[in-house]
């Protein structure tokens, strides 16, 4: 299947810093706040917060903290009107960047993704000018525990999987964006444990870099795009290497 380098952003996020972890907590709450204001707080009837919570308990969120952001958000307590934007641009040697936010200031957020690309040897382009690049595919990730490959296709097939890769501590599920749920609660219903669940930009070709100042300011340029609390997502085809 195609090649996979969010699973590396994903288990990096789980080994960062408390201030990191609160970052993240921080990003699931404006999903969360979103699709509770779009499609109710209970998650029974609303099946995108129904896989943000499993989202964000996958992510170690404390129930208090999710029943809280969710009661917020129903009672009216939380203002802000958040809205989805989409920047894509280049990193430096021209790797194809896509920067999915939520926010509730459009300039602030646009002057602070153009400034992250023009400090790290990248540039902010047009929408269109790499999204070409990206197909939209849903990603489910399966903590793998000693799981029996055929098992484990059976399954996959039957919920809607169109395509799996498996190694040692991991299978990633390839299939359409609009299986991602049932393929999630149907596993989740076999006893898989579900790692992530989400709907991805996934790169149909890979970039390489070797010059050491190129790799080092697009380590930064990813750092700072995933520490801005409007940033949800990024996306890139640098096909980063092994340790990072």
């Amino acid at each position: 299947m195609s090649g996979h380098s969010k699973w590396n952003n994903i288990k990096r996020k789980k080994e960062a810093t408390d201030a990191a972890k609160g970052k993240i907590f921080t990003k699931i709450g404006r999903e969360i706040t979103v699709v509770v204001k779009e499609g109710g707080a209970d998650p029974n009837n609303n099946s995108k917060l129904r896989d943000l919570i499993a989202k964000a308990k996958a992510n170690n969120v404390p129930n208090d903290n999710i029943d809280r952001i969710i009661k917020k958000a129903a009672g009216g307590e939380d203002k802000n009107n958040y809205e989805n934007i989409t920047y894509e641009g280049y990193g430096p040697n021209g790797v194809a960047v896509i920067v999915e936010c939520l926010t509730d200031n459009r300039n602030r957020t646009a002057g602070e993704v153009r400034h992250y690309f023009d400090k790290f040897g990248g540039n902010l382009g047009t929408i269109g000018c790499v999204s070409f690049m990206f197909s939209t595919k849903g990603i489910v990730i399966l903590e793998n525990t000693g799981l029996d490959e055929d098992a484990v296709m059976d399954d996959v097939f039957e919920f809607g999987g169109d395509d799996f890769d498996i190694n040692e501590e991991t299978v990633e599920i390839e299939c359409s964006p609009e299986n991602v749920h049932a393929l999630r609660e149907g596993l989740t219903a076999k006893g898989y444990n579900v790692i992530s669940a989400e709907v991805e930009q996934i790169p149909s070709t890979y970039a390489t870099l070797t010059d050491e100042d190129h790799i080092k300011k697009m380590n930064l340029l990813l750092e700072h795009l995933e520490d801005n609390d409007d940033v949800q997502n990024v996306y890139h085809n640098w096909e980063m290497p092994d340790e990072e």
